[in-house]
């Protein structure tokens, strides 16, 4: 059975191809289209790192039915005992269901009758009500679910059987944002890339899981090489999974302010030895000194556009970011050896209801390349946007050949 269980994030697909580099297509089994079971024991898997996961359960034990009634009759039969085993003072449980046909109401009026019964018990217990049927992560983390008397019991559907987990770590939405808006330097016109993707690209990059107890304070004896730093988002979040990181721009303005955001990280987050390289360099013909063990990067996206494009315009943008793209990628595979590994977050331009992409993806093999393709995710859905942008970013991942 299965110990482990990801809730995915906005994007389900990006999650499953992080946790397929990480942990390898045959660990994992879809559960609809938000959840995932990893064949792990949570202890083994460093949650705060997984970009793309926004809740991480333990798996409880599997129900023979989908209906809520069913639900209903096993937490009453159960919880009065799991709620003895805990210390003493005032519960807090919170109920999310997924996929399975119950309205919010009926989820919070199970809450209660379960408040009543271990109120006879002389157990206090404040349920947190369900405005949708599933609990958000900010409701798990302002009502302290994850705490050790808090609960958010999940149950989602598995064909036929629903799975019955409990929540042991979520998202921290506060830290998330203290790195992204927090940090002395930002600058929009280069585009301004959310925490969370640059950690799903340095393990798409890396392919393997980082061992238990990974941080800051215990560092891992790899290089991480960002060639389009910016401002250093890729560099903080490898630096506090605990790798060294070389950056380098050929804005000598993004060099520096990288510096002035990776000093204020190692203050601010108290990072025990400084263990990044930065200098000022084109992409397109530096020579790296000093040895990487793979690269991660949001790559030049172009021209920013905040309306959509006349197709002559699109066209020239597209090939200029081509034509970069494709010297990085010359350059770079005359200075690595066969089998270092990269993920790159590549321009993809929204037009019509579809995504226009890099022409030089079609014949990456003469570049010196191959393109990683995922059992649980397909490529077309690896691209990170919203309805209202114009220029996505296309995870691709490749391996030197």
């Amino acid at each position: 059975m299965f110990q482990s269980l990801c809730i995915l994030g906005r994007q389900p697909a990006l999650g499953l191809a992080e946790l397929e580099s990480l942990y390898g297509a045959g660990r994992l089994q879809s559960v609809g289209s938000q959840a995932v079971l990893l064949d792990a024991r949570p202890a083994e898997v460093p949650f705060a790192y997984l970009g793309g996961t926004i809740k991480f359960c333990k798996v409880l034990t599997e129900l023979n039915s989908t209906k809520w009634p069913d639900v209903h009759k096993f937490l009453m039969d159960a919880i009065p005992n799991h709620a003895a085993s805990l210390p003493e003072g005032k519960l807090r449980l919170g109920l999310s269901a997924y996929n399975i046909s119950v309205e919010s109401r009926q989820i919070t009026g199970t809450g209660l009758e379960l408040k009543k019964l271990l109120k006879k018990e002389g157990r206090p217990v404040r349920v947190v009500p369900n405005v949708e049927p599933v609990l958000n992560s900010a409701q798990v983390l302002h009502n302290q679910l994850t705490a050790e008397l808090g609960w958010e019991l999940l149950f989602i559907k598995n064909g036929s059987k629903t799975i019955v987990a409990q929540t042991i770590a979520v998202q921290d939405i506060e830290a998330y944002a203290r790195r992204d808006q927090g940090r002395p330097k930002r600058d929009a016109k280069v585009g301004m890339l959310p925490p969370k993707l640059a950690q799903i690209i340095i393990n798409l990059a890396t392919g393997a899981a980082l061992p238990p107890g990974c941080g800051p304070d215990h560092p891992i004896d790899k290089t991480i090489l960002d060639p389009f730093c910016g401002t250093g988002v890729v560099l903080q979040e490898a630096l506090l999974m605990g790798y060294n990181v070389a950056g380098t721009d050929l804005d000598s303005r993004m060099v520096e302010y990288s510096k002035i955001n990776l000093d204020w990280l190692r203050t601010d987050f108290q990072l025990s030895a400084n263990r990044y390289q930065l200098e000022t360099g084109d992409a397109t013909t530096h020579q790296w000194k000093g040895g990487f063990d793979t690269v991660a990067s949001e790559a030049y996206l172009g021209r920013p556009f905040t309306s959509p494009p006349t197709g002559k315009i699109l066209e020239q943008t597209i090939q200029e970011v081509n034509t970069i793209t494709k010297k990085f990628l010359q350059n770079l595979a005359r200075q690595t050896k066969p089998g270092i590994r990269l993920c790159l977050a590549l321009p993809a331009w929204s037009e019509h209801n579809t995504f226009k992409n890099l022409p030089l993806l079609a014949n990456l093999e003469e570049l010196g390349y191959n393109r990683v393709s995922f059992v649980h995710a397909e490529r077309k859905d690896l691209i990170y946007h919203r309805p209202s942008q114009i220029v996505g970013r296309e995870l691709v991942t490749l391996i030197r050949n």
